[in-house]
Formats: structure tokens, C-alpha cells, sequence
């Protein structure tokens, strides 16, 4: 098989050649976003799910439409310990300068850049808030202080420079569980502003399976306003077509069996499916790709993922971390007790919360139900075991 021709490309957020089994989401995203556009009410997407289910591709595929469908993206991911203004602000000025084509800033878009100067105020508690104003703030508006106010009077105006543009401005961010609750709850207020006033401006978002938790309790009124989509594993059919059709394209071809062992492998999450895919095709010799084939593809697909996916996860980790998922991982995939997680390490609970809570924070576990511990990279129990096969004490 020529590897020049390999269809898959397992990567970080990299499209794969076939985006099986989210069309029905795509689509309904698509609707939700034109009616916003339209000023009628509709609910756009925020994705959660597990590392490797394919957040961040449909997210940037959702941004790609809208952009396509004429409509001024503001993408920015959420970093680790950065504010939401820091992240926010250059992105919206980038954005509102895209949105004034002619460079002659209409009125709406210069009181929404009037907005933005005066928000910027707020660097005075956010340092990591750095941006070039060309515009002087308009006295009273959004300069408060006050987060939550001040992002709202930004929000709206951004709105009704996009109402007046007849275009919509969507936020697209990614990673959002990593946004202060008290800041997400301004973000979500100000939206919830916009919404009531038939604004064109919302968000898209994607983040791990705790998003969810955190955005009910930053704003109970959050699952009014956005459509709340579980992305998990594909089903079996989406699996397949996700190998077989790639392949087909380039005329070649993969018996049924060795797809049976791809899905046995992968339980159908997208990145591993790629991974598996492109090993498979790599080892065999010719058309069709075989059972046997995908057998020797599974070592390498493995040792692939535990040098860069696993790997840059576990190296994050503290020895005291390390040794509280290895006693998960003894335990199986999950999600576990916490009593259990303790009770394989031969501790009292209160003696490792602190280390559970760190990796929450690091968005290496999540709380699925009270007092339930689970991972958020799938697999990742069989990695540590491999990784580390000795349970520590």
C-alpha cells in the first residue's frame, strides 16, 4: 500500500477524510445559527464530551459553515490560567474591524468599539488583558467595572453592530470548561442580554464532560439558551463508513473482519479510529487490508498513541497523581467511587481529594455523579497499566 495515499491523518483537532455520523448535528447547528442571524430565537451548540471524540473538529467544521454562510467568527481557545477578557477582547476587536469591510467604521460598529474600549477598563483586575484601542470609550458604557454588566453592555453592542451589518457574530470556544465559573456566568448573562433583545450574536462551545455541571451552576437559564450535545463514541455503522470510505476513495479496499477488529479496538472514538486506520493501511502489503493486518497495526497504533496522546497527558502529572490513576486504573475504565479509588491505595478519602481535585482542575478526570470518578481521555486506563504496571502504594 503506497503511504503517500494513506486518507487518515490522526492529529489534534486535524479533520478526518470522513466526518461520519454527525451530519444530523451539523445541520440542525447550521438552522439554529440562520435563525439567530434572522433575530428569531434558537438554541446553537455546546459540545462535552471525552478527550478524542471529535469536540474540536466539529466545532471548527460548525465555525467553517458559518463563516462560509457570511457570518464574523470570533475562535479563541481557553487557556489555562488566562481570564475570559484577556482571551476575549482581541479576538471581538479583530472580529468588529473584519465586520466594518469598507474600514469606515459604521455606527454600530464604532459604539461596539467604544464598548470595547471601555471594557478594557477592566485590565485594571485582569493583567493578562493587553489590546491596542483605536477608538476612545464612550463614558458609561461597559466601564463600569462590574464583569457581568460591562460584558453585557459589550455584547449587545457587538449585536446590534452585527444587526446592523445584517450579519450575526458567533463565539467559538473551545476548551471552555477552563473559564472561571464567575466569568462564565458573565459570558453566559451577556449572551442571555442579546437573546432577549433578538441580537445576532451567541456562542459555540465545546469542552470535557464537566462543562455541563459548570455552566448549570454559573447560570441556571444556560440550557434555555444553548442545545447541550453528549458527543461520545460512533456508533457502529459511523465507525465503519469512518475506515471504509476513506479507503474506497482511493481504491482500495478492507475486509469486514479487519473492521471488526478496528472497532474492538477503538470503541469507536474518532481519534483512535484514526490512528488505527492509518497504521492499518501502512502495514499491509496490498487490497483488501486484513484481520492479520490490523493485528500488527495495533502495536504500532498503540506505541503511537502512548509516545504523544497519552503521553503528553501523563507527563503533566504529579508523582502523588500518577500513583491516584494507577489505583483507578486497577479498578478498570470507570467511572469509580471515591471510597474505592482510596480504598486500592490503601488511604482515608479526605487524604486524596486534594489530588482528585487537582486532576479535575486539570481536566484529566470529572465527577459524572456525585461521588463518582471518571477518566476524560478514553483508554486511559490500559495505558497506565502499561505504563506503569506496578500499582504503587
Amino acid at each position: 500500500m503506497d503511504a503517500r495515499r494513506n486518507p487518515f491523518a490522526p492529529g489534534a483537532g486535524t479533520p478526518p477524510p470522513e466526518l461520519a455520523g454527525r451530519g444530523a448535528l451539523l445541520e440542525r447547528n447550521a438552522v439554529a445559527l440562520d435563525r439567530i442571524r434572522m433575530g428569531r430565537s434558537a438554541r446553537p451548540s455546546i459540545l462535552y464530551g471525552l478527550r478524542g471524540v471529535g469536540k474540536t473538529v466539529l466545532l471548527s467544521t460548525m465555525r467553517d459553515a458559518a463563516e462560509s454562510e457570511g457570518m464574523t467568527i470570533v475562535a479563541i481557545e481557553a487557556p489555562e490560567n488566562r481570564s475570559l477578557p484577556g482571551i476575549l477582547v482581541p479576538a471581538l476587536r479583530a472580529a468588529l474591524l473584519r465586520l466594518d469591510r469598507l474600514k469606515q467604521a459604521s455606527a454600530g460598529v464604532k459604539r461596539a468599539l467604544q464598548a470595547l474600549a471601555g471594557f478594557a477598563k477592566l485590565k485594571v483586575k485582569y493583567d493578562d488583558l493587553e489590546v491596542a484601542l483605536d477608538f476612545e470609550p464612550e463614558p458609561g458604557l461597559a466601564d463600569s467595572g462590574d464583569l457581568e454588566a460591562d460584558l453585557a453592555d459589550l455584547i449587545v453592542a457587538v449585536g446590534e453592530a452585527a444587526k446592523e451589518r445584517k450579519s450575526a457574530v458567533i463565539l467559538v470556544i473551545d476548551e471552555l470548561q477552563y473559564v472561571p465559573e464567575e466569568q462564565l456566568a458573565a459570558l453566559i448573562s451577556a449572551l442571555h442580554r442579546a437573546n432577549q433583545k433578538q441580537l445576532p450574536v451567541t456562542m459555540l462551545a465545546a469542552g470535557l464532560p464537566q462543562l455541563l455541571g459548570q455552566m448549570g451552576r454559573a447560570k441556571s437559564d444556560a440550557e434555555r439558551l444553548f442545545e447541550f450535545v453528549a458527543v461520545g463514541p460512533l456508533d457502529d455503522e459511523a465507525a465503519r463508513e469512518a475506515i471504509r470510505l476513506p479507503i474506497e476513495r482511493e481504491e482500495e479496499s478492507i475486509d469486514d473482519d479487519a473492521l471488526d477488529e478496528i472497532i474492538a479496538q477503538t470503541k469507536g472514538y474518532p481519534y483512535f479510529l484514526q490512528e488505527w486506520g492509518k497504521h492499518g493501511w501502512d502495514v499491509a502489503d496490498a487490497s483488501p487490508i486484513t484481520a492479520q493486518d490490523i493485528a500488527v497495526a495495533t502495536k504500532g497504533a498503540l506505541a503511537e498513541l502512548d509516545a504523544s496522546f497519552f503521553r503528553v497527558r501523563f507527563d503533566r502529572l504529579t508523582p502523588g497523581e500518577k500513583r491516584y490513576l494507577r489505583a483507578m486504573a486497577s479498578l478498570g475504565p470507570g467511572p469509580h467511587r471515591s471510597g474505592d479509588v482510596a480504598d486500592a491505595m490503601g488511604v482515608k478519602v479526605s487524604s486524596v481529594a486534594p489530588t482528585r481535585n487537582s486532576l479535575i482542575a486539570k481536566g484529566m478526570l470529572y465527577s459524572p455523579a456525585h461521588g463518582d470518578t471518571a477518566f476524560t481521555v478514553p483508554l486511559f486506563d490500559t495505558y497506565m497499566r502499561r505504563v506503569m504496571p506496578e500499582t504503587p502504594l
